[in-house]
């Protein structure tokens, strides 16, 4: 059966897995939505109270009763690339593609609607709380008033955006930046702002979930590092991200987390405290991973690819008014 991956064309995360399926001889094929109605083809039918459909990309052409899993890795907008794009094509190309792909049975990682869900941050903090992650006082809102209070109780804030990268082609990288002691709060007005307590920290921590399996890396922050240095993804250490154990309750709460959102993968990124906490910032349910591997040798990649890999379950079906399974 055949394990097919929703990404863009040049993708080197999902190239790693690809390297690991190939490895374990298990059929790939690789579709970006953005195809359709071009590169990329479907066809449906549901007759006779049975459903039969096909996919075709790059000039391979599956069966939606093969799909072991799909992997929604990177995708391109539905029908973006066609030669008359248009926001009804889209919708008509999305509820076409995902509605099939939904009739399969296959395995999801992730499913969408999960997905969409948690990729909002306001709804990922909430979720963090109730599975007893220590999550830094965060306050979203529109309220200067409520802002320059929120900065009178802690003065020591960052801000970052609510939603993540920039939405422009291609997407910018907003970092998390502190913010300044004698900041005005009227442009607050203008666009929900997100503030949080800066945690003094030791480390950056990247946790990597895939199914049950918990990959922790470890970052540690130069003992010189300017305190104004609180996003990761632009500070000047050179240091490498490390192997690090998960505590056992942060495992808890991490799987719990899972469980809740109805993911099968997610990149978590924490803070370490002097005191060794290790504070919740964002759960990327479609994070990168490949400068983890690189820098730890954790096997990430395989472990997605033998999460792909794994036999479908068996389906119900109905026979003379029973339900039965079939494999």
């Amino acid at each position: 059966m055949t394990v097919l991956i929703l990404t863009t064309e040049e993708d080197v995360t999902a190239d790693m897995v690809v390297v690991h399926l190939h490895a374990c001889a298990v059929p790939v094929v690789r579709l970006d939505p953005a195809d359709l109605t071009g590169g990329a083809a479907l066809s449906g039918e549901y007759v006779h109270g049975a459903f039969r459909g096909h996919l075709s990309s790059g000039g391979r052409l599956v069966s939606l009763d093969g799909l072991r899993s799909v992997w929604v890795r990177r995708p391109g907008i539905p029908a973006s690339r066609a030669a008359r794009p248009s926001p009804w094509l889209t919708e008509e190309s999305a509820q076409a593609l995902y509605g099939m792909l939904r009739s399969s049975g296959a395995r999801w990682m992730n499913d969408p609607d999960a997905a969409h869900r948690a990729r909002h941050k306001p709804w990922q903090l909430r979720h963090a709380q109730s599975c007893g992650l220590p999550v830094p006082a965060t306050l979203i809102t529109t309220f200067p008033q409520a802002a320059r209070e929120f900065a009178d109780r802690y003065p020591d804030l960052v801000v970052k955006p609510v939603s993540g990268a920039h939405p422009q082609d291609p997407p910018r990288a907003v970092p998390t930046s502190r913010v300044s002691p004698d900041a005005d709060f009227a442009a607050v007005a203008f666009g929900p702002t997100l503030l949080q307590r800066r945690v003094a920290k030791r480390a950056d921590i990247r946790l990597t979930v895939v199914g049950e399996r918990l990959l922790a890396a470890r970052k540690p922050v130069a003992a010189d590092a300017h305190p104004d240095e609180v996003d990761v993804r632009f500070a000047s250490t050179t240091a490498p991200w490390e192997p690090a154990e998960v505590p056992p309750r942060i495992a808890e709460s991490v799987r719990a987390y899972m469980r809740g959102a109805e993911l099968a993968y997610g990149a978590f990124d924490f803070v370490e405290d002097a005191d060794g906490t290790w504070w919740f910032l964002e759960c990327n349910q479609s994070g990168q991973f490949g400068f983890i591997e690189v820098d730890t040798g954790q096997p990430i990649a395989r472990t997605i690819a033998e999460w792909l890999s794994r036999p479908v379950a068996p389906r119900p079906t109905r026979l003379n008014g029973a339900n039965s399974a079939v494999s």
